[in-house]
């Protein structure tokens, strides 16, 4: 609780507040709280981000906890969905379902019932509920994110940190560990997080800009508590941060379910939030991105804390009811500091009269006046009080303050001795060969031109006399004179390719994902997909183009090499320059014109198979020639085969649509996956992460591994009339819905389906391949737009009849859309509520949005088990299918 006195004072100043005086009863603290939690076996081998993202038989259940030691799977899966209820920390016991009254036996069976007795109730819900066991004492949420980030490598520490920032939840920014008597500055957590916020130009329209929170330099304000306190901080700050008539619990309080539940070892916890104004006047409560700091527990036990944050803090907000002689022995030593400091002080509880001497004293040693004193009690109105905060907090800010990032923050916290989570010899080595090949990257397109050789003009040229060599398979009798001239024209340009020599960055490249740290193949990668973000950063963002606003660029012929959007340097592109030269050499040795004996590149699948095990998404579909390198992604499923054993049986999960349809946000807040998001940043070509099924699990799931294929950017809604373009969206489309057992099709708009789906579907039916196929509709502007009405789902399986007329003609077909999808209304299509509930940035993520995907994610598996996927296959048949389609 904010106002429990931790019983634990310094006498004399910051020298007695170091870390090595924990009492004994403090060190045991963590361990009983990690046994209680079942975390204890996490300490040596820490949890990883692979562990959270197992398919298992709880991946099918509404399900809730029952015991403590089920309370962190429950947290890691609901915030994986995204649920704002995830730090909900309520058990209920496991009882037959005969035990329960039978009045209350329908909501047992799968939500979690929420019971506070102090609530008023019918006597008759009182009686039934007192005959239950109610379960063990419960854990404080801070308690439970301190365990598990402590129990977790720095890579789930990283994707549990993303995944709050998207709740709008505080961060943690320095995690206490009393057991081991060191405390942790969270920056490589961090590193992660990226936000958007409105940026007005002292002139003009305002634009949003993306940047990364951990180097954007915002004023900073901290809230801590001296002593006791009736307020408390965590309610104050949110309400600081909510705009009129919205209350958002940023930070976890009291006044919350299980809030007052006492700390075991998240005192000394410190948390961190951000205000970004969205542009909007009425709910923009701060002019421009500020952060605040949340201390857990009070100064006087977590000095080196509090040290930190006046170190790092614009202003800081004192809240106590006492200032005696031992808070103004406490606060002596900050004389030194150039940080404002201001008192909210609830006198009725604490002894005037000595507040206000010691305060006259503290005056002069903290350089501040009476209008730094604000005083808040139980009759003083909470609105005109929180706008008071926020005018101060305005002032600071519009004068000379202290900006600090979160970089920043850590070069001051490495000074007062707190461990850097990054400060280890894995991750420094990784920077170093980042830094290495980014420093060469003056003008990415030159660098694209210079260093990426071989996926320029012979990369596409390639591709599409192998493209017209494919298409010959349909002619009845194809001119062999032609075929050979194809033949010669691509070994020709393979030729070129292969005389060419790696460059020096992509030479550092593989030497950085080659190297045998696991843990630095993995800081390596993080570190490039951050570098190379950064190139162009912070980088305007535009609102996202829809469908309808693509279509009139998209009616005519266009080349087929053109991007609807720029494309940014990623580490794609270094993954496709080493395809491209495998590409290469594999077409020489079956040429016959290299021995292969003499092959340089032939262990650059396996290098590629490692990252995607390791949770990276490789390309499937290449988005510069959009073909697929055939020969690179057999070698790639030929490796995975191998490393996979005997655990290779298969099911293939694909997602299809337009840019900007939700598709790849669908994906990842289903199953955690890290498909890029966003067209401003979002590569054009087609993407596959890897799912592992637990072993217990994978027997009755039918299979051992879940291959999820994002289309990404290739189905852009070009109509019948663009021609070649058109038809190579098509064949894309089929390829790989052909490739799938299970298609997930995303629509933003009720008619929508694009002209490429609908092509696909009818070239399908040839072969007899029909996948599982679910229909989604989401809702991408606002959340109080009504979910489909059952005529409006017809409509939406009925294509327009222009599209749908266009589409049949080109394959000589009679069926109707309707009787090939084979659909039924309420099974196959799925409506889900926004994403976001109110305005981005500060809009926190729509619970409806949350629980409709969990039970679309519960369809799917079902559909796997159930056998109504079509057939599972294994890798090698994934192989087969893919030279044949």
């Amino acid at each position: 609780m904010e106002g429990d006195d931790c019983g634990f004072h310094y006498g004399d100043g910051a020298n007695e507040a170091q870390d090595s005086d924990f009492p004994t009863v403090e060190r045991s603290r963590l361990q009983e709280m990690l046994s209680l939690l079942g975390l204890e076996t996490y300490q040596a081998q820490k949890l990883t981000l692979q562990d959270s993202l197992q398919i298992s038989f709880d991946s099918m259940k509404n399900w809730a906890p029952q015991v403590p030691k089920d309370l962190p799977w429950h947290f890691l899966r609901k915030l994986q969905a995204l649920n704002s209820e995830a730090r909900n920390t309520t058990m209920v016991l496991d009882m037959p379902p005969d035990a329960w009254p039978a009045e209350k036996e329908s909501q047992m069976e799968e939500e979690m019932i929420y019971w506070d007795p102090a609530e008023d109730m019918a006597a008759d819900d009182i009686y039934s509920f007192s005959e239950l066991p109610m379960p063990d004492t419960p854990v404080n949420p801070l308690d439970l994110l301190c365990a598990l980030l402590l129990s977790s490598d720095t890579f789930l520490q990283q994707e549990v940190l993303l995944k709050m920032s998207l709740c709008q939840f505080a961060l943690p920014l320095v995690l206490p560990d009393s057991e081991n008597h060191y405390h942790t500055f969270l920056l490589w957590a961090l590193r992660g997080v990226v936000r958007t916020c409105c940026f007005q130009p002292p002139r003009g329209l305002g634009s949003f800009r993306e940047d990364s929170v951990v180097l954007s330099r915002v004023p900073t304000f901290a809230f801590v508590r001296m002593d006791v306190s009736s307020n408390s901080k965590s309610q104050l700050l949110n309400a600081i941060l909510s705009p009129a008539r919205r209350q958002w619990d940023c930070f976890w309080h009291r006044d919350l379910n299980l809030g007052t539940n006492s700390r075991e070892i998240a005192d000394g916890l410190v948390e961190i939030s951000w205000f970004f104004p969205s542009g909007k006047e009425d709910l923009d409560v701060f002019p421009e991105p500020m952060a605040f700091l949340n201390l857990r527990g009070d100064i006087g036990s977590h000095w080196l804390q509090f040290k930190l944050l006046t170190e790092v803090s614009s202003a800081v907000f004192i809240l106590t009811d006492n200032i005696s002689k031992k808070e103004y022995k406490l606060l002596y030593p900050m004389k030194e500091s150039t940080t404002k400091y201001y008192f909210i002080l609830s006198p009725y509880r604490g002894k005037r009269n000595t507040n206000l001497r010691f305060l006259n004293r503290l005056i002069p040693v903290l350089k501040i006046d009476h209008s730094h004193v604000l005083v808040k009690v139980s009759s003083t109105d909470n609105e005109s009080f929180v706008r008071r905060i926020r005018a101060i907090i305005c002032s600071v800010a519009r004068s000379p303050c202290r900006r600090l990032s979160v970089e920043d923050m850590a070069h001051a916290a490495r000074k007062l001795g707190l461990r850097i989570d990054e400060d280890f010899e894995e991750c420094q080595k990784a920077k170093e060969r980042m830094e290495k090949i980014i420093r060469k990257i003056k003008d990415v397109d030159a660098y694209k031109r210079d260093e990426l050789r071989l996926q320029g003009d012979p990369a596409r040229k390639a591709a599409q006399v192998e493209r017209e060599f494919c298409q010959l398979q349909w002619v009845s009798e194809p001119p062999e004179k032609h075929r050979a001239e194809l033949r010669r024209r691509v070994l020709e340009l393979r030729v070129q390719q292969n005389g060419q020599e790696p460059t020096s960055g992509v030479q550092e490249f593989i030497l950085g994902i080659s190297s045998p740290s696991l843990g630095e193949r993995q800081y390596f990668l993080r570190w490039m997909e951050w570098g190379l973000a950064r190139l162009g950063s912070p980088r305007p963002r535009q609102p996202p183009e829809t469908l309808l606003t693509l279509r009139p660029k998209l009616g005519g012929a266009s080349d087929l090499n053109e991007p609807f959007w720029p494309e940014p340097l990623g580490v794609e592109h270094f993954l496709r320059e080493m395809g491209q030269f495998y590409e290469a050499e594999s077409c020489l040795v079956e040429a016959g014109k290299l021995p292969a004996g003499q092959r340089r590149f032939a262990h650059f699948p396996g290098l590629a198979v490692e990252l995607l095990l390791g949770g990276l998404p490789l390309e499937l579909v290449d988005g510069a020639t959009l073909s697929i390198p055939v020969r690179w992604v057999t070698g790639l499923l030929k490796e995975l085969h191998v490393r996979l054993d005997r655990r290779s049986r298969l099911v293939v999960l694909s997602a299809l649509g337009a840019p900007g349809t939700g598709k790849s946000t669908l994906l990842n807040t289903m199953f955690g996956l890290r498909f890029a998001t966003g067209r401003s940043c979002s590569p054009r070509g087609s993407f596959m992460q890897l799912l592992p099924v637990a072993e217990g699990f994978s027997q009755d799931l039918g299979c051992d591994q879940i291959l999820v294929i994002d289309s990404g950017g290739l189905i852009s809604g070009a109509l019948p009339s663009a021609g070649d373009r058109f038809e190579l969206e098509a064949s894309l489309a089929t390829l790989l819905m052909g490739l799938s057992n299970v298609t997930v099709v995303s629509l933003a708009e009720m008619k929508d389906i694009p002209p490429a789906i609908l092509h696909a579907f009818l070239r399908l039916e040839k072969t007899g391949h029909m996948p599982n196929y679910q229909f989604v509709y989401q809702n991408l502007h606002d959340l109080s737009v009504p979910s489909p009405k059952p005529r409006d789902r017809r409509q939406l399986l009925d294509p327009p009849s222009d599209l749908g007329r266009a589409a049949t003609h080109m394959e000589k077909q009679g069926s109707s859309f309707r009787t090939l999808a084979g659909l039924a209304e309420r099974q196959h299509v799925w409506h889900i509520p926004a994403l976001w509930h109110g305005a981005p940035p500060m809009a926190t993520v729509s619970l409806g949005y949350s629980e409709a995907i969990f039970e679309l994610k519960r369809c799917l598996l079902e559909n796997i088990r159930n056998g109504l996927s079509n057939q599972n296959q294994n890798i090698q048949q994934l192989i087969e299918l893919v030279r044949r389609l």
